[in-house]
């Protein structure tokens, strides 16, 4: 989708669609609504007036203009109280205005950010917010059907300024907004593509391609690197597959080496049927979805690279599958870590937090001045926090960093939230045979647990972990949000990223 900024007047473009965002008051219309208005004879006066437009969130009108303009349709799109008005509302807001223009068959739409300044939005942020929302909302993946998509395609979106400053100001947010959404969509198409298209090896190349796109540093690591390395928890969990595990480590080399390294750790595991401890037959196709965390590493590493972040940023991924078979890892068996730590298997469907434990122990190297490490770690987590809110743990050196994740969750409306890692936790996983076992005890702080052990392979520095497992897929559309995965995460990380300077 191209998308453009021009300084004019909406009333003038020639369009499929013109958006006009409109509050639930009752105030005289100004502006481009004013002037389109009038064009119009009053149509929108009238549909106000009669109850057919409320304003309110979520609400919409479609008016023809009938040749009154050069635009061939005019959406109305409610945002709400404009005292109540969120980034994250009008990222929603934007995206129904271009699903409702894709449905209405337009290929061009112009709109502009005219009223948000009510809701003490700056020009940039909300030309990035309007531009997100509708790039995510525009999303759909449709790699495998055969019968030819017949829906029209959005391919133009033009935003509209008052004047040249403006006009930058808008040109600024919305090529942040573009890659961001942009990025994001790559993530959900990782994710949904079924496991046997997204391989380990699969997922290796994709991101060997992706870095070649975008100049980032690729390499990847085969199983007898990890052989060297000694990652026996990551090999552990591969015995089971047929499939070779992959360590794939992407660098954006984006800052001065005094600087220090950011370091994100994503989970990869392509699919996870449980292994040996199996999971039930019912849901399981949607576990192509366990390599969330991966995929938004992916994403986020080349949103840095295209915004060109001002930091050295590192991606790890520890990729594989999780099956049964009779050279997997069973139940009670005893690996031991790249960092020297033995970890007692209790579970083999605890299999993430094994494969995260080699990567954080790899990523002491880099000497992170933040680690953050995202998983679709626990079941435990959905029932604590449901479908909104990201679960954030950390070390006692972590709280600056995770300051930053919450700024930056408000911001992406990808919110998380701190759950407790106190040191009495830690004794959840101590093993009677190894340092550690990959459960906790019982049902009991299950999503705390999963953190637990991870702390066990971290070296000291700054170290956030992040269960998306009750984000990172949706089971019916919600907004901008499609049905399958969300990429949830690259936008959190990369907003933290891009805020990494700001002055309070």
């Amino acid at each position: 989708m191209e998308i453009t900024v021009k300084v004019g007047e909406l009333a003038k473009e020639a369009a499929d669609v013109i958006v006009l965002m409109l509050y639930e008051d009752k105030n005289a219309l100004q502006g481009s609504a004013a002037l389109i208005d009038k064009a119009l004879d009053g149509a929108i006066t009238t549909v106000i007036r009669d109850g057919e437009f409320t304003g309110k969130s979520k609400a919409q009108s479609v008016l023809h203009t009938l040749g009154r303009l050069q635009a061939k349709k005019v959406v109305l799109v409610g945002l709400g109280n404009p005292d109540k008005l969120t980034l994250e509302g009008l990222r929603h807001t934007a995206g129904s205005a271009a699903q409702c223009a894709r449905a209405l068959g337009a290929s061009t739409l112009a709109t502009t950010v005219e009223g948000t300044e009510q809701a003490h939005f700056t020009p940039s942020e909300a030309a990035q917010a309007v531009i997100e929302g509708m790039v995510l909302a525009l999303y759909r993946f449709d790699k495998f059907k055969t019968a030819e998509n017949e829906r029209q395609q959005l391919a133009t979106v033009r935003l509209v300024a008052n004047n040249r400053h403006q006009a930058r100001a808008l040109q600024q947010g919305a090529e942040i907004g573009r890659i961001l959404g942009e990025c994001a969509n790559v993530a959900r198409s990782l994710v949904n593509h079924p496991a046997n298209a997204m391989t380990p090896t699969l997922l290796a190349e994709q991101a060997r391609q992706i870095a070649k796109e975008c100049h980032l540093k690729c390499a990847i690591l085969e199983r007898k690197d990890l052989e060297k390395l000694g990652m026996g928890l990551l090999l552990g969990v591969a015995q089971g597959s047929e499939q070779p595990p992959k360590f794939i480590i992407l660098e954006h080399r984006g800052g001065k080496s005094a600087q220090g390294n950011i370091v994100l750790v994503g989970k990869g595991i392509t699919f996870d049927s449980g292994g040996i401890s199996i999971k039930s037959a019912e849901g399981m196709e949607r576990m192509k979805y366990d390599m969330s965390g991966g995929a938004a590493v992916i994403g986020a590493l080349r949103a840095a690279a295209l915004l060109k972040v001002p930091q050295t940023v590192i991606g790890l991924i520890p990729a594989t599958e999780n099956l049964p078979s009779g050279k997997a890892t069973k139940p009670g068996d005893v690996h031991r870590a790249m960092n020297g730590k033995t970890a007692e298997v209790i579970n083999t469907d605890a299999e993430g937090r094994l494969i995260l434990g080699d990567a954080l122990a790899y990523a002491a190297r880099y000497k992170p001045i933040a680690c953050v490490d995202l998983a679709t770690l626990t079941g435990a987590c959905v029932v604590a926090l449901g479908h909104e809110a990201i679960g954030m743990m950390g070390n006692p050196q972590s709280e600056v960093l995770m300051e930053r994740l919450r700024r930056a969750g408000v911001s992406t409306g990808e919110r998380v939230w701190q759950l407790p890692l106190w040191d009495e936790y830690l004794e959840h996983v101590k093993s009677d045979v190894a340092d550690v076992k990959n459960v906790g005890m019982g049902r009991a702080a299950g999503a705390i647990a999963g953190a637990a052990f991870l702390a066990n392979f971290v070296d000291g520095y700054p170290w956030v972990h992040l269960d998306i497992a009750g984000t990172a897929w949706a089971d019916r559309e919600q907004g901008y949000k499609p049905k399958g995965g969300t990429g949830v995460g690259v936008r959190l990380l990369t907003q933290m990223l891009l805020d990494w300077h700001r002055k309070e």
